[in-house]
């Protein structure tokens, strides 16, 4: 999925509720220019049309600021919303151009059908739906698919156990368990006992 956004230059002096007040979202560019980094601005309709198709730490984008000029691919690294208006309040976009690796997070794809599950009656318990990793800027796989077909009941697979392709490396806890198949729930029969007690009889006192 290809996606694009048009920045403007922002003067640092500017109020950033100003700029909101206005239409447009405060944002930042850095990674372009070794250290440094760029304030930027962003139409508040474009920005909300990025982030509904955009996944932080994960999507390539086209950023383009004519004025300096400048574009090339980035990632979305921050979406900073209000606390309780739910509304964006600044982006944070990170240049790949000149890096030689970058950390991204995927989503994981579990695929098949657990023999735990189809053959056993358990249940397949997912723990980790999203890995962080650390490829090259032209090697970011939009999923790591992961084959459960030859898990039983009892068993799990650790984020040690992946097979991921040359150049990508798992950069969070390779102890760590992805998923598991839980033994099938059982129902014991009780038999509930009821206890009645049986008490002295009232007597009526004749007065």
């Amino acid at each position: 999925m290809e996606l694009s956004i048009e920045c403007k230059k922002r003067d640092t002096g500017v109020n950033p509720r100003a700029l909101r007040r206005g239409g447009q979202i405060p944002a930042v560019l850095y990674g372009h220019d070794g250290d440094a980094s760029v304030s930027l601005m962003v139409n508040h309709r474009e920005a909300e049309r990025l982030i509904r198709k955009a996944s932080v730490n994960n999507t390539l984008i086209t950023v383009s600021v004519p004025e300096m000029p400048w574009s090339g691919q980035a990632l979305l690294r921050e979406v900073q919303t209000h606390p309780w208006k739910d509304s964006i309040y600044h982006l944070s976009f990170f240049s790949i151009a000149s890096q030689s690796s970058v950390d991204v997070v995927v989503s994981i794809n579990y695929t098949g059908d657990a023999k735990g599950v189809k053959d056993e009656g358990g249940t397949l318990d997912i723990i980790v739906s999203e890995l962080a990793i650390r490829c090259a800027p032209d090697a970011i796989p939009e999923s790591v698919d992961i084959d459960v077909s030859d898990l039983a009941v009892g068993e799990n697979l650790h984020i040690s156990d992946l097979k991921l392709p040359n150049k990508v490396e798992v950069i969070t806890d390779t102890d760590k368990t992805l998923v598991s198949v839980a033994a099938p729930r059982t129902v014991a029969a009780t038999e509930e006992t009821t206890v009645v007690e049986v008490g002295t009889p009232l007597e009526t006192a004749a007065e």
